[in-house]
C-alpha cells in the first residue's frame, strides 16, 4: 500500500512538474510575441530603444511607433486574449462540450447587436457603445440561463437555447447593418469585426479590472470545474455546491467576455479555439482555465500582427482568427458528432 501511495505521489509530482512546464513555456511564447510586435513593424527599433520607452524615456522616433501605435495595441490584444480564452474554458468545461463557447451560445451576439444598436440608431461612440455592450451582454447571458431553466440547467439545453437566441440576434444584427446609414455602416463593420486598432492604453483598465475581478471568481472555481467535468452526481459527491458553482461560473465567464467584446469588438473564435488547443497540450486532470488564458492572448497577438505585417493588405485580427476558427469548428462538429467527446 505504501508503494502504491508513493507512486500516486510520483505521479502527482510529475503532473505538476509538467504543468509549471506548460505554463512557462506559454509565457515564454507570449514574451517573444510582444517582442516581436513592439520591435518589428514597418521599421525595425533596436531592443534597447524598446527598453528606453517602456521605461518612459523620450526615444526619437521610437516614443511614437513603440509607444503610442505598437504598445497600445500589443497590450490590448494581450489583456483581451486572457479573457476571451479563460471566459471560453470556463464555459467550455461547466457544460462539458467543446461547442459551448461564448461566442456560439450567444453572449457575444447581444454584446454585438447592441453595439450596433447604439452606433447605427442611436448614433453614439466610444464609452457609450461599450457600456451598452456590456450590459446587454450581461442581459443575453441572464435570458438564455432562464429560458434554459427548467428544475436546473442542463448543459445541452443551455446550449440549444443560447445557439437559437444567437440566431436571432444575428439576424436583428444584419438588418441594422442593411438599414445603416453609409456614415455609420462603417464603424459598425469595424467594431462586429473584431480589431484592436486604434487602441488606447486607457482601454487597458477595464480589462485589467474584468480580470481581477472575474479572471478571479473563475480560477476559483477552477477545482469545483473540475470535479464537474466527471459528470454532476460525482461533483456532488466530491462536496460541490452545483447551483452556486454554476452561477459563480457563468457570472464570471459573461463578465470577461462582455468586457473584452466591449472594447475590441468579438473577436472571432478565440473564445472557441483556446479551451481545445490547451486542453490538448495540458496534462490530464489538471484545469486548463490559466493555459487557456495563455493560449488565448497568444491567439489574438498573432493573429493581430499576422493581419498587420504577413498577410498581402492589412486585416484586423478578427478576419484573422475567424479564418483560423471557421475550419476548426467544422472540424469538431464532425468529430464531437462522431465520438460524443467532450474537450
Amino acid at each position: 500500500m505504501t508503494g502504491l501511495a508513493q507512486q500516486i505521489a510520483a505521479h502527482r509530482r510529475g503532473q505538476t512538474r509538467r504543468g509549471r512546464r506548460l505554463l512557462f513555456g506559454l509565457l515564454a511564447l507570449l514574451l517573444a510575441g510582444l517582442a516581436l510586435t513592439l520591435m518589428v513593424g514597418q521599421t525595425l527599433t533596436p531592443p534597447l530603444d524598446v527598453l528606453r520607452v517602456l521605461a518612459g524615456h523620450d526615444v526619437p522616433g521610437a516614443s511614437f511607433t513603440v509607444g503610442r501605435l505598437r504598445l497600445p495595441r500589443a497590450v490590448l490584444s494581450v489583456l483581451a486574449g486572457l479573457c476571451f480564452g479563460l471566459g471560453g474554458a470556463a464555459c467550455q468545461t461547466l457544460l462539458r462540450s467543446p461547442l459551448a463557447s461564448p461566442d456560439i451560445i450567444g453572449i457575444t451576439a447581444g454584446s454585438g447587436a447592441a453595439a450596433v444598436f447604439a452606433i447605427v440608431v442611436l448614433g453614439w461612440g466610444g464609452a457609450a457603445v461599450s457600456l451598452m455592450a456590456v450590459a446587454c451582454g450581461l442581459g443575453t447571458a441572464l435570458l438564455i440561463y432562464l429560458l434554459a431553466w427548467r428544475n436546473g440547467v442542463a448543459g445541452a439545453r443551455l446550449i440549444l437555447v443560447g445557439i437559437g437566441v444567437s440566431a436571432m440576434l444575428q439576424s436583428v444584427t444584419g438588418y441594422l447593418l442593411l438599414k445603416a446609414p453609409q456614415w455609420s455602416l462603417q464603424e459598425a463593420m469595424r467594431w462586429m469585426t473584431g480589431s484592436v486598432n486604434g487602441a488606447r492604453l486607457a482601454e487597458a483598465l477595464p480589462l485589467l479590472l474584468a480580470l481581477t475581478v472575474f479572471g478571479a471568481l473563475l480560477l476559483g472555481q477552477a477545482r469545483n470545474l473540475e470535479a464537474m467535468r466527471l459528470g454532476d452526481d460525482k461533483a456532488a459527491a466530491l462536496g460541490v455546491r452545483l447551483a452556486r458553482t454554476r452561477l459563480l461560473t457563468i457570472l464570471g465567464v459573461v463578465g470577461l467576455i462582455a468586457v473584452a467584446t466591449a472594447i475590441t469588438g468579438p473577436i472571432a473564435f478565440v473564445a472557441f479555439l483556446a479551451g481545445p488547443i490547451a486542453a490538448r497540450i495540458s496534462a490530464p486532470g489538471r484545469s486548463i482555465l490559466l493555459p487557456a488564458a495563455l493560449v488565448g492572448a497568444a491567439l489574438v497577438l498573432f493573429a493581430d500582427y499576422a493581419g498587420q505585417m504577413l498577410l498581402p493588405g492589412r486585416y484586423p485580427v478578427g478576419v484573422v482568427t475567424g479564418a483560423i476558427g471557421a475550419p476548426y469548428l467544422l472540424y469538431l462538429i464532425i468529430r464531437v458528432n462522431r465520438t460524443g467527446g467532450a474537450i
